[in-house]
Formats: C-alpha cells, structure tokens, sequence
C-alpha cells in the first residue's frame, strides 16, 4: 500500500539526514585540522572551557528552535568526546 504523504515526509527526512551526513564529515574535516595544529603547536587536545561555551551556546540555539537543550547537549557531547579522541590519536601519533 502506498501512502503519498508519507512517501514524501519519508523522502524530506532521508534528505534532511543526507545533508546531516555531509555537514558532519565537514565538521570532522576541520576538527582534524584542529588536532593536527594542536599537535604540532603542543596544545592540549580537550579545552574545557570551549567545550562549555559551545554547550551552552547550542542549548541556546536548541531553544530558539523549540528542540530539547538536553538532547543537543548530549549530541554535541558526542561530537565533542569523538572530536577529542581524535585529537589526542593524533598527538600520541606524532
């Protein structure tokens, strides 16, 4: 059975999650960048009080949106805890 209204909600969705996709590996192509710098400047690979910064800035942009600023927080802390893993591979590499 097919049903128009959800093949296209369906087809909105898939999009939305692709264009989620791309925005991410960009993200991750600059945060390497950032690790790789990092590395060779002897910086630490977390800094704490950025990550409380873009927290915070997220659960603001999160309300603004109406989406839940527990469910960004914890979405960015993800990223943030993926972002840093990498950081500190990089550093034990080099």
């Amino acid at each position: 059975m097919t049903d128009g209204t959800l093949a296209g909600y369906r087809q909105s969705i898939d999009n939305i999650d692709a264009a989620l996709v791309f925005l991410l590996a960009e993200r991750f192509k600059v945060t390497q960048a950032v690790g790789r710098h990092k590395a060779t400047a002897g910086l630490p690979p977390a800094d704490p009080g950025r990550e409380e910064a873009q927290i915070a800035r997220l659960r603001g942009l999160a309300k603004q949106a109406d989406l839940d600023p527990d469910f960004s927080e914890k979405f960015l802390r993800f990223i943030i805890d993926e972002v840093i893993r990498h950081h500190e591979r990089v550093r034990d590499a080099g």
